[in-house]
């Protein structure tokens, strides 16, 4: 059965809008908020200062308190008046975006639309915390994902079983329940692991919280942090914790440079 198309010149863009700080949003989204003819933003996440970039009077929408099917409509009205639509997520809409189901439903539709990458919160708090997740003989692994709550998670990727890695590890939308959090890392990193709470990273009221696995709990209840906070875990955070990268190392021999008493 053929699909309806939409026949115009009318397009949806899904944008990153970055962690918080307006700046961090890339050149090719800005660009794409200048050119837009409407804009539907995630208004409880997406930082408002983003929005100056949009040219005046252009229709706004604010997806907070919007179902997908409104969305939809919202993205199809536009298009079919040959509007540049853009759909303006927070962070990187491919992590946690909920981009999916509705690139499903406009190719149900027949509607051409494209993605633009933005930076992820993850890549703010370590910047923030001016760490790096992938170091020498620590880590060359980053697990990036959240507690089961209402948004089930699948039983092969239980943060339990993740956490017997030992791996750097970024916990979204989980700060809720603390206490839940590190009972179930503790399944898998010893009690001394460093745990660097985030809140709002790149925002002005950015707040960072230290600790481990046996004190983050206390920390993160007496700061009163219950939402937008990225949790990390891991000996990455440590102080001075790894080895010297073998790529910048004299003695190291690569395609670009002969090392030496090699």
């Amino acid at each position: 059965m053929e699909k309806n198309v939409v026949d115009n010149r009318g397009q949806v863009l899904f944008v990153g809008a970055g962690p918080g700080d307006p700046d961090l949003i890339t050149l090719k989204g800005k660009k794409a908020l200048e050119e837009a003819d409407r804009v539907i933003y995630a208004g409880s996440l997406v930082n408002p200062e983003i929005l100056t970039h949009c040219r005046a009077g252009i229709a706004l929408f604010d997806s907070a308190g919007l179902t997908l099917e409104e969305t939809l409509e919202i993205m199809v009205e536009g298009v079919k008046q040959q509007e540049k639509v853009v759909r303006l997520h927070t962070g990187d809409p491919s992590v946690y975006g909920a981009i999916q189901e509705q690139m499903q439903l406009l190719d149900a539709q027949g509607i051409h639309y494209s993605v633009i990458p933005g930076v992820s919160s993850v890549f703010a708090a370590a910047a923030a915390l001016k760490k790096e997740f992938t170091l020498p003989e620590v880590s060359q692994t980053l697990i990036l994902t959240r507690l089961a709550g209402r948004t089930p998670v699948p039983e092969k990727e239980n943060l339990a079983l993740l956490a017997q890695h030992q791996a750097s590890m970024a916990i979204f939308l989980s700060v809720q329940e603390i206490g839940e959090v590190v009972e179930t890392l503790c399944q898998g990193y010893s009690s001394d692991t460093p745990v660097a709470v985030v809140y709002r990273a790149s925002w002005p009221d950015e707040q960072i919280l230290y600790g481990t696995l046996e004190t983050i709990e206390e920390l993160v209840k007496r700061a009163g942090i219950r939402k937008h906070a990225q949790i990390l875990v891991g000996d990455f955070l440590r102080e001075n914790p790894g080895a010297r990268s073998k790529l910048y190392d004299p003695k190291f021999t690569h395609e670009y440079r002969q090392g030496q008493n090699a």
